[in-house]
């Protein structure tokens, strides 16, 4: 449980971090309506059933075979987050609202919102990278494992995507009154991801 409860406030941190995902449902929000954003954040957590399930099976088939190996899978996903902590140093992530948005339909959104999880490579490299560090349990299977993961990091980023979107009005309102944002959100994100790679590394 202990394990569990640090996971969810790890996919929290992450999940509020501005990306791609969460810039697109607050457009959708404030340019179309609440629902249209709703929508879309239903599509794009959808679609991380299919990185789920290729990361539970592929990693499940790899760590049957030696300890050094789940080691090693553990390693490059902590090098791998420090590697985003220093891009994201490195590189000036503002958060920039369209002022419009295509009106497209609600199942329309859903559709791309799946697609546009789906189709994104960065995700499962993500998970692989993010998932093995929180493995739970010796004598449940590993595949059980990282759907319960991948359960609870939708639950989690579709209630945050909710949430934004129906906030939507008074976070377009404070990003506009605070410019400074984008420089604080940058370094919550290098924060971010050096912890959860410190804890990945070091996790038993």
């Amino acid at each position: 449980m202990e394990t569990l409860i640090s996971f969810i406030a790890a996919s929290m941190l992450l999940t509020i971090s501005p990306g791609p995902d969460i810039i697109y449902v607050l457009v959708q929000s404030i340019t179309n309506g609440k629902k249209y954003g709703i929508a879309t954040a239903l599509g794009l957590v959808s679609g991380i059933i299919v990185h789920t399930t290729l990361v539970a099976f592929g990693v499940s088939a790899i760590i049957k075979q030696s300890e050094y190996i789940y080691f090693g899978i553990k390693l490059f996903g902590a090098l791998y987050l420090l590697y985003l902590a220093y891009i994201t140093y490195k590189t000036n992530e503002d958060v920039i609202l369209k002022a419009k948005a295509d009106k497209k339909g609600l199942l329309q959104l859903f559709k791309q919102g799946f697609i546009m999880n789906v189709l994104n490579p960065k995700v499962s490299i993500f998970f692989l990278a993010f998932f093995p560090g929180f493995l739970y349990s010796n004598t449940q299977s590993t595949i059980v494992q990282f759907y319960v993961l991948g359960l609870l990091f939708m639950l989690q980023a579709l209630a945050i995507f909710i949430v934004v979107s129906l906030l939507s009005g008074s976070f377009a309102g404070y990003l506009k009154k605070h410019p400074t944002f984008n420089s604080n959100i940058k370094w919550f994100k290098i924060i971010v991801f050096i912890g959860i790679a410190i804890f990945i590394l070091f996790s038993e």
